[in-house]
């Protein structure tokens, strides 16, 4: 059943090339029912990867252009008067896709960042009095720029720890890049991509998740990782449980793309970075995303497997 996200791993390794493991570390976001966001300075493939990873799980994709003027209204849609019913019809926005890519979301005011809170958290939107689901599955995957950039809206607390991971690509390696400048357009190639699997497969295969065992000492080590967070000092808030949560099914994740049917601490530690770095605030203000993954990591260290 995994060797399809296997195959989906290998079809967008072909467009974003030299960086296995974030492409490995968005599909076990997505295989976790997570939400991804994508942040990094521009021009290094972040929004080719969510459009790589939407065709290759054969999922539907829409693209919003996030901007100062941009209203919630063309996310979620409008209600439209129409003269031969005489009443309101309501056209649904771009949210109503199975991916949404938001791109340069901390380029939108607060007000239309909030308008996928809902959406992200019950898979739902309301809009006009009344409530409508969203497409399964529906995942939201946002690009950021770095927040010392002109022009951004820094997400708030709540905005981020919906999602399930953050991850930065970096600049290519020199090979990578090389092969950038002699291969074809990365635009062209996504053309050619073809779906690994269907949406039904992909619901039917983050369901198999629940069969990944836990052991008791395996949950003792998340919840030890959690005090550390909120007892070590080094971070003003620590892991709430919703990030708890969202690490143990992260870990599950990668543990069945590594072949296993249980998880082990090694699962916990491949993930960590990604899932709570983005979440937790340093004591000391540095302003460097830099600085909240390396703490992360000085807090593993001084957790005891």
């Amino acid at each position: 059943m995994f060797s399809k996200i296997h195959a989906a791993a290998r079809q967008v390794s072909k467009i974003v090339v030299g960086k296995d493991i974030q492409i490995r570390q968005s599909l076990v976001c997505l295989l976790a029912g997570g939400h991804l966001l994508i942040e990094d300075v521009p021009g290094v493939g972040k929004t080719t990867l969510a459009h790589a990873l939407a065709i290759a799980l054969g999922l539907r994709f829409s693209r919003v252009q996030f901007t100062s003027d941009l209203l919630p209204a063309d996310v979620i849609g409008i209600s439209i008067f129409d003269r031969e019913k005489n009443g309101f019809a309501f056209h649904p926005g771009p949210i109503f896709s199975q991916v949404l890519l938001a791109d340069e979301i901390n380029r939108a005011t607060p007000k239309t960042q909030s308008a996928l809170l809902e959406a992200m958290e019950e898979r739902q939107v309301s809009a006009d009095g009344a409530t409508r689901d969203l497409p399964q599955p529906f995942f939201v995957i946002a690009t950021q720029n770095p927040a010392h950039q002109i022009g951004t809206f820094p997400l708030p607390e709540s905005q981020l720890d919906r999602f399930l991971m953050c991850l930065s690509l970096g600049y290519p390696d020199s090979a990578a890049e090389r092969a950038l400048l002699l291969g074809e357009d990365r635009r062209a190639m996504l053309k050619t991509l073809e779906p690994s699997m269907q949406p039904a497969e992909l619901i039917a295969t983050q369901a198999a998740l629940r069969e990944v065992h836990t052991s008791d000492a395996l949950i003792d080590y998340v919840q030890a990782l959690v005090q550390a967070s909120r007892q070590s000092g080094l971070f003003a808030e620590g892991l709430s449980p919703r990030a708890a949560i969202a690490l143990l099914q992260a870990a599950r994740a990668w543990a069945a793309l590594e072949g296993r049917n249980h998880v082990i601490p090694e699962d916990i530690q491949a993930v960590m970075v990604p899932v709570t770095a983005h979440r937790l605030r340093p004591l000391k203000v540095t302003g460097s995303a830099a600085a909240s993954r390396d703490l992360v990591l000085q807090l593993m260290k001084s957790v005891s497997v």
